[in-house]
């Protein structure tokens, strides 16, 4: 229960981050989409994914975090570090800045796809144990 805690509640904070910080990208180009709007899915795919993995703690709500937590650390990292054009609606987002906002969030991010791959790991290491022990249980095996 600790690692599903844990890794809603790093889910939660990237949440929150975005949440806090999509009003103030929302200028964008015609024909683009604003760097504010991608925050927000952002956020609501973090909470999503928050709450899914605090509900069933499955192999499925972690692979869910895990793609979720993994795809916004490397996001962030991606644009902190090379300077990506637009491609086709998604703005250029270059930011070569650190503050805190975003570094809380690449931490969140980070920590949150460790937890989710550890809860991945975990959960299909049950599932074989439990199959191992089925199949042991069976008459005439």
């Amino acid at each position: 229960m600790a690692l599903r805690l844990l890794t809603a509640l790093a889910l939660f904070i990237d949440a929150g981050v975005h949440l806090f910080l999509a009003p103030g990208y929302q200028n964008a180009q015609p024909g683009t989409v604003s760097q504010g709007t991608l925050f927000l899915l952002e956020a609501a795919a973090a909470l999503v994914a928050g709450i899914f993995v605090l509900l069933r703690g499955s192999r499925a709500a972690y692979a869910v975090a895990l793609l979720v937590a993994l795809s916004a650390f490397a996001a962030v990292m991606l644009y902190r570090y090379v300077d990506i054009p637009a491609i086709g609606p998604i703005p250029a987002m270059y930011d070569p800045v650190w503050f805190f906002s975003k570094t809380l969030s690449a931490v969140a991010e980070g920590a949150g796809a460790l937890l989710a791959a550890v809860g991945l790991a975990r959960a299909s290491g049950k599932r074989r144990s439990a199959v191992v022990k089925r199949r042991a249980t069976r008459p005439g095996t």
